[in-house]
């Protein structure tokens, strides 16, 4: 005959069926909340991939260094302008139609350096050939010379500005070297350096007002600062005092 006491459990485990424990998964009852004697230790997490190393920085282009290798090798006037047409780190070229190299006599007395092409001068290739230019040969007509014959003429930039805007620092920097190696070979006896932005890359100075018409020295050549033609244009008062500097400029060439 059956105890009461299996008639008990077998209750009990009828009602944990009803439950859903209807699996043993141990021998032994377990205590959730008996402290173990010590906690086992967990396994190490696996070691992170070594990340592969970062690549070491590229190697800056320095247009400036580049520009003047180019324009050191340049043996002639020639050899200048092929160096220039080959220098593809300016961005002005990309929206440029031409470049604008030089115009007048290679090798004459008075060397003219102005600022940058405009609309006209980017369309022909040539500096000076719109409304600023030919003021520009009427001044120079004045005191008996020409590009024709006696005088040669060059930008600071040889691509035109969008728009016409200023020429930013970093291109003047980046066309310096081609200026100074221009000089260099066309070898003038003086330089007029027309603009601020002419003064600033030949001169270091700005502030055409002040700086024109005193005598001064850039590149190892009599300097004289004048103010640009289309500044003229712009201010038709300023024309005595532009009158006055091609008057000394042409005094400087007679006693020289």
């Amino acid at each position: 005959m059956e105890s009461a006491e299996y008639h008990s459990a077998l209750a009990a485990l009828a009602w944990q069926i009803e439950l859903g424990a209807d699996e043993c998964i141990a021998d032994a009852p377990v205590d959730r909340y008996a402290v173990p004697a010590s906690v086992p230790k967990t396994a190490k997490p696996a070691a992170k991939a070594e990340a592969a190393p970062a690549p070491g920085p590229q190697s800056a282009v320095d247009p400036v260094a580049i520009a003047q290798s180019a324009a050191t090798a340049a043996q002639d006037l020639e050899g200048l302008r092929a160096a220039l047409a080959a220098f593809d780190h300016c961005e002005l070229k990309r929206g440029a139609r031409n470049l604008v190299f030089s115009d007048g006599v290679p090798g004459a007395r008075v060397m003219i350096v102005g600022e940058a092409p405009g609309r006209d001068e980017d369309m022909q290739g040539k500096p000076f050939v719109g409304r600023a230019g030919q003021l520009l040969d009427k001044m120079l007509a004045a005191i008996n010379l020409s590009r024709d014959e006696s005088v040669y003429i060059t930008n600071v930039l040889p691509w035109r500005p969008p728009q016409n805007r200023d020429p930013k620092p970093e291109e003047v920097a980046m066309m310096q070297p081609f200026l100074y190696r221009h000089i260099e070979l066309a070898n003038p006896d003086v330089l007029v350096v027309v603009g601020n932005h002419s003064c600033q890359a030949l001169l270091g100075k700005r502030g055409i007002t002040r700086l024109r018409g005193d005598w001064t020295e850039a590149r190892g050549k009599p300097a004289l600062p004048m103010f640009h033609p289309a500044y003229l244009l712009r201010n038709p008062a300023a024309k005595r005092e532009a009158w006055a500097d091609l008057l000394s400029l042409q005094a400087r060439l007679r006693d020289g």
